[in-house]
């Protein structure tokens, strides 16, 4: 063997194994066991509070953390403020008036920066406080794995073309979530997190009113729901306090109630009621439907995958000691 190629191999060696360590060291659970050893129990304290506070926070931190993770990475840029300059993400229209629990986030920072100054990044606190939710909520707990940083940049434009809207077909949501690096399966099963929460009419009196700019409503939609979401909803109302839940027989209660209105065309956006349209989809409906505790567990797995997407580690962004500006 010549030297070049003696050398050349090494080399490639070298970068392969430093590439897995660093892939394989990115996240890991336990993080702050060191340096922050209390950081996962303030957090679950402060969501707690929040919680028996206002059930409804739990839907609200879950639903964050997934639009944090798809707008730049779960970075925390969701929780960053407006300035006169930039319109920061959480005041996108996807997001406000929508986004709630901001003040969860900012209680647990208070209380660790208190404790740990600068160790725990908002990224974390925020990835934590999903799992505390969902877990509050009646779902699976599971293991967050920690480690990530805070980024600097948050852009208002970037939720929309990032963040799947109630309008979305089943193959735009396919797309959409497989840009993100998750199968079909995955985002039938994220979705479900729609089974605690709340909406505004806006996001589905199309639906109710001018179906395809037909002055009907949706045929696929069931036609007493349909009424009385009208009853609820009154066309042209912009009033920012008029909400539904989406799963009315549970709206606190991570369940598999989600699946069933869909399966009885009880489907509130447009983008639940298409998971009928599409075999596979279709089928992952009734499966989750039937074999609620299945989908418990397949939900936690995906969150877990979903806190990993496009993160920031190492000396790669910030920690950030108010979590609603850069350092």
């Amino acid at each position: 063997m010549s030297p070049m190629l003696f050398n050349f191999q090494v080399i490639l060696t070298l970068i392969i194994v430093l590439f897995t360590a660093n892939v394989t060291s990115q996240l890991q659970v336990g993080f702050y066991k060191n340096s922050c050893g209390f950081a996962e129990f303030i957090v679950k304290d402060e969501v707690r509070k929040g919680f028996f506070s206002d059930k409804g926070v739990a839907a609200g931190l879950v639903r964050m953390h997934f639009h944090d993770c798809f707008v730049r990475g779960c970075d925390a840029s969701v929780l960053l403020d407006s300035t006169p300059s930039n319109q920061a993400e959480k005041d996108s229209v996807a997001n406000n008036p929508s986004l709630r629990g901001f003040e969860v986030i900012d209680n647990a920072k208070a209380r660790l920066e208190a404790q740990c100054k600068g160790v725990v990044s908002c990224a974390d606190i925020l990835a934590f406080a999903a799992r505390d939710s969902v877990e509050l909520a009646g779902g699976i707990g599971y293991d967050v794995p920690a480690g990530r940083r805070d980024g600097r940049v948050s852009l208002a434009s970037e939720s929309l073309t990032n963040l799947p809207p109630p309008s979305f077909t089943v193959n735009q949501l396919t797309q959409r979530f497989a840009s993100k690096g998750f199968t079909q399966e995955e985002m039938v099963t994220l979705s479900g997190a729609h089974t605690i929460g709340r909406s505004h009419c806006p996001s589905f009196s199309d639906r109710l009113y001018n179906f395809n700019g037909t002055n009907s409503q949706d045929p696929s939609l069931n036609s007493m729901y349909a009424a009385q979401l009208k009853r609820q909803c009154p066309q042209g109302s912009t009033d920012p306090n008029l909400v539904v839940p989406i799963n009315p027989s549970s709206p606190n209660a991570m369940d598999s109630g989600y699946y069933v209105d869909i399966l009885n065309k009880r489907g509130l956006f447009t983008s639940d009621q298409t998971l009928l349209t599409n075999l596979e989809t279709a089928r992952q409906v009734n499966q989750n439907a039937m074999t609620p505790l299945l989908w418990k567990n397949k939900f936690a797995a995906a969150m877990v995958k979903m806190g990993k997407v496009d993160v920031l580690t190492g000396s790669a962004g910030e920690i950030r000691a108010n979590c609603r500006v850069v350092n």
